[in-house]
């Protein structure tokens, strides 16, 4: 019997190439972001390649009411999810000072609280049953401070001790916990974050950086091998370790630095 698998910002980036790993496993899926289109004409591709059903439900996940309303329609149309992927996300680059409030609480609602109330919402099930998977994207933004993206950062270090917080809880109960930290990759994200203003970044040829579909794959072989925290990448994994060397107060400068430049 075919597993399910549930991914969240399906419709462009790493969740875009994760829902692709999956089908390419055979999981069924049930594809969900804001663009319908997006999602319709992704699940007629992976329902021709790959022969698994495929269902959309288009949901704002920046909506409170949002993450009860999608849990609602996989109980009405007799779903069961054995893989739960909290991928949506997005960031923003500036000052908080001047950021924008409503993509600062956008941010909050669906990088922490759809989240967070989807797993809620999720989880008690596959206990019951003794079997799951959940998949976190956070990023390697979550193992430091982050001037010029304080949310963004801050959120996915939420992600990251939730994730590895539900991992303890639930570790013999049968349900494997993965949380997936990339660093840039080549996605829509860069652009979307308004990212591409710093110099560090508009001046690397996105070629050198990492494919959605790369960190897709060891996003999905990570989970697979029952890898709590997955870093993607040497130098992304030398990063991350060397932030526990250094006192907080370089650390704080040294991210201002990087980031402002």
């Amino acid at each position: 019997m075919s597993k399910t698998a549930l991914i969240t910002g399906a419709s462009s980036g790493i969740g875009l190439e994760l829902a692709k790993v999956f089908a390419r496993e055979q999981h069924d899926l049930i594809l969900v972001a804001r663009s319908e289109d997006k999602l319709l004409t992704l699940r007629d591709e992976l329902s021709q390649k790959y022969g698994v059903n495929a269902v959309v439900l288009s949901h704002d996940l920046t909506e409170k009411d949002a993450p009860q309303q999608l849990f609602d329609q996989v109980q009405q149309q007799n779903l069961s999810v054995d893989v739960l992927v909290n991928n949506a996300g997005y960031g923003d680059y500036g000052e908080f000072a001047s950021s924008e409030w409503d993509k600062i609480q956008g941010m909050i609602l669906l990088n922490i609280l759809a989240l967070t109330h989807l797993t809620r919402l999720f989880l008690p099930a596959m206990i019951a049953r003794g079997s799951g998977q959940l998949l976190y994207t956070s990023s390697t933004a979550a193992f430091q401070p982050g001037p010029m993206m304080a949310v963004y950062f801050a959120t996915k270090a939420y992600v990251l001790s939730f994730g590895e917080a539900i991992a303890a809880e639930t570790e013999e109960a049968g349900i494997g916990v993965s949380i997936l930290c990339p660093g840039p990759t080549q996605s829509d994200f860069i652009g979307t974050a308004n990212m591409d203003k710093m110099a560090m970044i508009s001046n690397v040829s996105s070629d050198k950086l990492p494919t959605a579909a790369e960190v897709a794959e060891f996003g999905y072989t990570a989970l697979q091998k029952g890898q709590t925290v997955a870093v993607y990448g040497l130098s992304n994994q030398l990063l991350t370790f060397s932030t526990r060397l250094v006192p907080r107060g370089l650390l704080r400068k040294g991210v201002k630095q990087f980031m402002s430049s």
